[in-house]
């Protein structure tokens, strides 16, 4: 299915599951600009929804709670990814409330959050540029899942390296990075390419770029 079939099946599936304040915060806290986030930006990297909740719950350090427009939570990771409008409810922001903005963010990276935020200013107008955050964050924690692949060390150093710089990576820069001859590169990235972890992006006989496979992407 394409992204207006998989949003609505994964908004839907949300809205059902939940009742009271939940419920209410998710119809009216989910508007435009995290709609445009999830097409923009989630959507061309992983074309699921996977291990994302949208206005998540969590519990307030003064014993009450706090609603985060996105979590993104497996077994040993939690990452909170927001979208901050600008608009004249920030132009007014009291002192107290900016203090509160401030400790909100401070509790979570406490309770062992990692928090990513976003203006809908640079989801809208450069979402690549976002891309490339989300996946070198959600890189570091598949980055240590391919330890438990049957993947040799230096395919895996590779993978690493395209998964943290968040790009297409040329041989050269696996060369440089690696210490290694580019005879023994290529051996490498075509390795990776017949296991359908890297796929080629420009050349033909002589390929100059590579990007993540589908098989990277799947477990995340």
């Amino acid at each position: 299915m394409g992204f207006e079939k998989e949003y609505q099946a994964f908004l839907n599936a949300h809205l059902q599951a939940r009742t009271g304040e939940r419920l209410r915060r998710l119809q009216e806290g989910h508007k435009q600009a995290e709609m445009l986030f999830l097409k923009q930006v989630w959507w061309p990297l992983f074309h699921q929804f996977k291990y994302l909740h949208p206005e998540h719950e969590v519990d307030d350090y003064k014993d009450g709670k706090r609603y985060l427009d996105f979590a993104y939570i497996r077994p040993g990771i939690q990452i909170c990814l927001e979208v901050d409008g600008y608009g004249p409810h920030l132009k007014n922001i009291s002192r107290w409330q900016f203090s509160d903005n401030l400790e909100r963010q401070n509790q979570l990276v406490i309770d062992r959050w990692t928090v990513i935020r976003f203006s809908f200013d640079q989801v809208k107008e450069n979402p690549r540029r976002c891309q490339q955050i989300v996946q070198q964050v959600i890189g570091k924690w598949l980055g240590d899942e391919l330890d438990q692949t049957s993947l040799s060390f230096l395919e895996k150093e590779v993978l690493r390296l395209v998964i943290r710089k968040g790009e297409d990576i040329s041989p050269t820069e696996v060369e440089e990075y690696l210490k290694l001859s580019d005879k023994t590169v290529k051996k490498v990235l075509s390795q990776l390419v017949e296991k359908k972890m890297l796929i080629p992006t420009s050349g033909t006989k002589r390929i100059r770029s590579y990007r993540l496979g589908d098989q990277v992407k799947d477990p995340v």
